[in-house]
């Protein structure tokens, strides 16, 4: 990662959040501003094609050990609601 220049900025955060951060930066050796800018630069800028939610990617594969894909699963949603 290149050297960049830093400028302070005024982040408002709730009281239980801030103590969580300081926690996790306490127990991990980091600062609560190392924590912020980790997270912001690993936010996507575009969504990748064809990506699925965190919540469609957990419910795959969920019925009785059986491996269903993405392609199994859509066919699955157009039986059951039709195409639309």
């Amino acid at each position: 990662m290149a050297n960049t220049a830093k400028r302070p900025r005024n982040l408002t955060l709730d009281d239980e959040a801030m103590a969580r951060g300081e926690r996790y930066s306490r127990k991990h050796g980091t600062s609560i501003s190392r924590l912020v800018g980790d997270f912001l630069r690993s936010l996507p800028l575009e969504p990748s094609p064809g990506a699925l939610s965190p919540v469609v990617r957990r419910l795959l594969g969920v019925a009785a050990g059986e491996v269903v894909d993405e392609a199994t699963y859509r066919s699955h949603l157009v039986r059951k609601y039709g195409k639309r």
